[in-house]
């Protein structure tokens, strides 16, 4: 009787994974997920809307990485109010992993110049139930953008579904791998690293600068910025489709003459020759953490 009971339970827990993949994931459900969280915000304050759409494992950096759950528990409040607007996403085809990322205001008080300007870039990651729950959470601060950047939302490219693994992020090690050659190729030319490894549509978040679109823009804005880096991984992960992956890990960057220490998430999609690309890169300051 227990053997049937677990046999059934797994059943339905499969079946559920089934029902949730009928077909290629829309990317407007990331897209929703975003909106959710703000929704969350506004009613239950910064505090409650992290808790409300935390994953388990989630992390934010604070200045380093913390757990979201543990991190907002041991505060009290966070005061202000915060809008998140996506204009970037993407979805795996199989609808396991995702991620927005789009400008964010905070205020914290009723005077417009008490606002905080800036971009951020947020993680998802379906649970049992197909809901998206904030893997990572991460962002910059710049000043008030001039114009607001291009809404690029795009469902996965690939024209043929992968079968579900057991391990959604078994391409764990494929992904590490990547990221650490990455990381060398860097310390070789920064230049030539990022021409080799960045998608034509990518994008670039670093601190006191509005996102940065178009590889071409990147390559430009690393040399005028005169910008190297030395960068070691710290995690990965990849969805089931082998389609979309992440990375994340710290970098010591120069800058000009400056030297400081910067927590580095990566976001990696699969081109048709199955290379993979960096479709999205932010760097999050420590020291001004």
């Amino acid at each position: 009787m227990k053997k049937l009971l677990l046999a059934t339970i797994l059943l339905i827990g499969i079946s559920k994974i089934v029902l949730a993949q009928t077909g290629p994931a829309d990317v407007n459900t990331v897209v929703d997920a975003e909106k959710n969280f703000n929704k969350q915000v506004e009613r239950k304050g910064i505090k409650g809307g992290f808790l409300t759409v935390a994953d388990p494992v989630g992390i934010v950096f604070k200045p380093n990485v913390v757990n979201i759950t543990d991190f907002y528990n041991s505060i009290d409040k966070q005061a202000g109010t915060l809008i998140s607007t996506p204009d970037f996403a993407r979805i795996a085809v199989n609808g396991d992993l995702g991620f927005t990322a789009g400008p964010y205001v905070y205020q914290n008080g009723n005077d417009d110049s008490d606002k905080v300007f800036g971009d951020y870039v947020s993680i998802w990651r379906a649970d049992n139930d197909g809901k998206f729950k904030l893997l990572i959470n991460l962002g910059i601060q710049h000043p008030e953008a001039e114009q607001a950047a291009p809404i690029d939302f795009k469902n996965s490219d690939l024209k043929e579904r992968v079968a579900l693994s057991k391990d959604p992020f078994g391409g764990k090690k494929i992904i590490m791998a990547t990221d650490n050659l990455f990381n060398h190729s860097l310390t070789l030319s920064t230049l030539a690293a990022y021409k080799e490894f960045l998608s034509v549509e990518g994008r670039y978040y670093f601190p006191g600068f509005e996102p940065v679109i178009g590889q071409d823009k990147i390559m430009k804005f690393i040399d005028n910025e005169a910008i190297t880096i030395t960068a070691t991984t710290t995690d990965a992960g990849r969805s089931s489709s082998n389609d979309l992956a992440y990375s994340y890990g710290k970098a010591r960057i120069k800058k000009g003459d400056i030297v400081s220490d910067y927590n580095y998430v990566r976001i990696w999609e699969i081109d048709a020759t199955h290379k993979w690309n960096i479709l999205l890169e932010v760097f999050s300051s420590v020291e001004n953490e």
